[in-house]
């Protein structure tokens, strides 16, 4: 079972964009008050994951991980991260 997938260039967008924003703003991964927010790291990170993993056109053969790192996830992922993020402000 052999699939060609290529590069899926807006999950690999996302994936560096997250990457960047940890990176240099990592005060936005967190609450209110300061603190770091697991709940929204774990989202953003999953997408960056995501984004990653199918970004670069490795798709997985268990249909499990086949979801959970599929440009989907990404976006799935990203949009409850910006929830999470924009309902702690």
């Amino acid at each position: 079972m052999s699939t060609q997938a290529g590069l899926h260039w807006p999950s690999l967008l996302v994936a560096i964009v997250l990457m960047l924003l940890g990176s240099i703003a990592p005060v936005y991964l967190a609450d209110a008050q300061g603190q770091a927010s697991h709940g929204l790291a774990t989202l953003v990170f999953w997408a960056m994951s995501a984004g990653f993993v199918r970004g670069v056109g490795f798709i997985p053969r268990a249909r499990i991980w086949r979801w959970l790192f599929s440009g989907w996830a990404c976006a799935i992922a990203l949009a409850f991260a910006l929830l999470v993020r924009l309902s702690a402000s």
